[in-house]
């Protein structure tokens, strides 16, 4: 294990072994749902979608690793570009099977869909590619438009025409994120992120990745990519917070703040 994994990861779980394991892994997956089709399905149509599902999967998870894993936020930024290629093009599939315009590749009722949903809108901030948002929008609205608050909240820093909610699909976790967009005071909102980070963990326990970190440690296995409040450090920057009490939280992706500031600075 090398010194410079070490102290370039950015979360304490993902060690060398297994990050190399694990990427070789995605790396394999996506190159072989992007040749080959799913066998199983009542048509091709829905083959597809599988196939489609499978491989976004893998390309979104592979997103996450490496930031975990200490990638260069700049890069990342490159790289976004196709994690939401994969995503439209698993909608496309996805709405052929269902033979439903308004099938959204995510779904909001479950919480881990939910979360991936509002990371994806976090990362479009934190990264500025805020030109992706309509993208974004154009996946989950036939779906879900005025339907949860902190989707339309979130949106509505871009994207005009949203719509005032007051109820959103998961109270736990995420009713202090919701709150802290509405405080009166900077104070409030950064105790409402704060409160929020510490719902985060058990609030995801339903979740296929929940605890994934406990057999990354024990067998060089396991579904650990990575851990991160994105939506949060979306609304602390967005809401030009002090997030100085937040920055040492381990769900806190400071270095995604870091470069939507400095990034912003520059380009003012």
């Amino acid at each position: 294990m090398s010194g410079d994994f070490n102290s370039n990861r950015r979360q304490c779980y993902l060690d060398e072994d297994y990050f190399n394991w694990r990427l070789n892994l995605l790396d394999e997956g996506i190159a072989y749902w992007s040749d080959n089709t799913a066998p199983t399905g009542s048509d091709n149509a829905e083959r597809e979608a599988l196939t489609e599902r499978y491989r976004v999967s893998d390309v979104y998870r592979r997103f996450l690793l490496m930031y975990t894993g200490g990638a260069d936020v700049n890069l990342m930024r490159a790289a976004f570009d196709s994690v939401l290629d994969a995503y439209e093009r698993y909608t496309t599939a996805q709405r052929l099977s269902q033979r439903d315009a308004s099938e959204p590749p995510l779904l909001f009722e479950e919480v881990g869909e939910y979360e991936t949903a509002m990371q994806l809108i976090g990362f479009c901030y934190l990264l500025h590619r805020r030109d992706l948002l309509p993208r974004i929008a154009g996946l989950f609205d036939p779906s879900y438009r005025s339907k949860d608050a902190l989707y339309e909240d979130l949106l509505a820093y871009e994207l005009e025409g949203r719509i005032d909610v007051d109820s959103w699909y998961h109270d736990v976790p995420y009713r202090p994120l919701v709150f802290s967009l509405y405080r009166e005071t900077a104070n409030e909102s950064v105790d409402d992120i704060q409160e929020y980070l510490e719902a985060w963990y058990p609030g995801m326990s339903a979740t296929s990745w929940h605890d994934g970190h406990l057999e990354a440690r024990k067998n060089g296995k396991g579904t650990y990519v990575g851990y991160w409040a994105v939506e949060a450090a979306a609304v602390a920057f967005l809401l030009q917070l002090d997030d100085h009490s937040l920055r040492n939280h381990w769900l806190y992706p400071k270095d995604l703040v870091d470069f939507a500031r400095g990034y912003d600075g520059l380009n003012r």
